[in-house]
């Protein structure tokens, strides 16, 4: 086999994993689509969005495993802040969730959740594109 076919074989197979790999990150299911990852402690994310009556319902989920905490928040809608708050992590499992609607933008929305640790400074990032 030329050094160019397996080249050429490597790279397909490459671009082969990438793309069976991407949908294991965000879950499409009833019309939405769900992305979570890892903040930058110990804490995860979660990011939902979903089509609502025309508009679009963003969900964000934090979970610390510490019941408490304060987080400053913030929502955004393919770069425009539709909320700015704070919440609190309670239950057992230590998490809050902030959910909101936003318009439907015109194309897709990429619906971006931020949120800092108000005592540790942790910081959590995620997004999603519906």
């Amino acid at each position: 086999m030329s050094k160019s076919l397996r080249l050429g074989l490597a790279s397909l197979m490459a671009a082969a994993v990438l793309g069976v790999s991407a949908p294991a990150f965000a879950s499409h299911g009833g019309g939405g689509v769900t992305n979570s990852g890892s903040c930058s402690a110990s804490s995860v994310w979660k990011v939902k969005a979903s089509p609502e009556n025309g508009r679009v319902e963003a969900q964000f989920e934090v979970d610390s495993g510490i019941a408490g905490q304060t987080w400053q928040v913030k929502l955004q809608d393919n770069g425009t802040t539709f909320f700015r708050g704070t919440a609190m992590t309670g239950g057992a499992s230590g998490s809050f969730e902030v959910r909101k609607l936003t318009a439907d933008q015109a194309g897709s929305d990429t619906i971006r959740g931020m949120a800092r640790n108000q005592a540790t400074g942790e910081t959590c990032v995620g997004s999603v594109t519906l």
